[in-house]
């Protein structure tokens, strides 16, 4: 990603400079707003997806770490009803989805297709073959860089990772004055990354509310026969 990428990004959000002001009394210090005081770790469940005042939210969603967690509490993950539960009742300013792109699978190609149509903004990464396997292609640069560009544009982030690398980014975010949540299996997540969020929210307490409901099924259709 070169800096021209980046101005390009940045543009889109132009218009969302002025961000809405928290439900309540603000502390200021100098005219830097102090966010609130850290939630106690035993509020470590799904009440802050509840709550109406987060805001403006942005979404970010390491696809793999999702894909393992989705193996670990056995279940489908509906992500549509994961949209819908992540964003609640807030204004959603933009929801990421990065995963690694192998472009001689079909069946992946049509699934990302599907995202985008129906909410995501996708980034992907291309899986290098290497002897014998894959090297799965680590994508924090690009959740770190996205985080930290739109924090001016969003008041909570939501990072969907266990990633401890992504540390340094949730705490620069908190350092310009937007909340962060952290949604990932506490069995898998990193203890720097629990430290610096606003809230750590595991996911065995939301799903059954994102779970694909077995009697429903989605067919996602390759870029081929999709009509474009």
């Amino acid at each position: 990603m070169n800096f021209s990428d980046l101005s390009k990004k940045t543009n889109e959000y132009k218009g969302l400079r002025e961000k809405p002001h928290w439900q309540g009394a603000s502390v200021t210090t100098n005219g830097v707003k102090i966010r609130d005081t850290k939630i106690p770790d035993h509020l470590s469940d799904s009440t802050n997806l509840d709550e109406p005042n987060r805001g403006r939210v942005a979404i970010f969603i390491d696809g793999l770490n999702l894909f393992h967690t989705a193996l670990q509490l056995g279940i489908e993950i509906d992500y549509v009803k994961l949209l819908c539960r992540l964003t609640k009742s807030s204004r959603l300013l933009r929801a990421f989805f990065y995963t690694g792109f192998d472009a001689t699978n079909e069946k992946q190609q049509g699934f990302l297709l599907w995202m985008r149509r129906n909410g995501y903004h996708v980034v992907t990464k291309e899986i290098v073959p290497v002897p014998d396997n894959f090297k799965k292609p680590n994508l924090n640069i690009e959740i770190a860089v996205d985080m930290i560009t739109l924090a001016p544009y969003y008041d909570t982030a939501v990072l969907v990772s266990g990633e401890g690398d992504l540390a340094y980014a949730v705490n620069a975010v908190s350092r310009m004055g937007s909340r962060v949540e952290v949604i990932s299996m506490r069995t898998s997540t990193s203890d720097n990354l629990i430290d610096v969020a606003d809230y750590f929210i595991d996911f065995d307490s939301i799903k059954q509310h994102i779970q694909k409901d077995t009697s429903i099924s989605y067919t996602y259709r390759t870029p081929s026969h999709s009509g474009l």
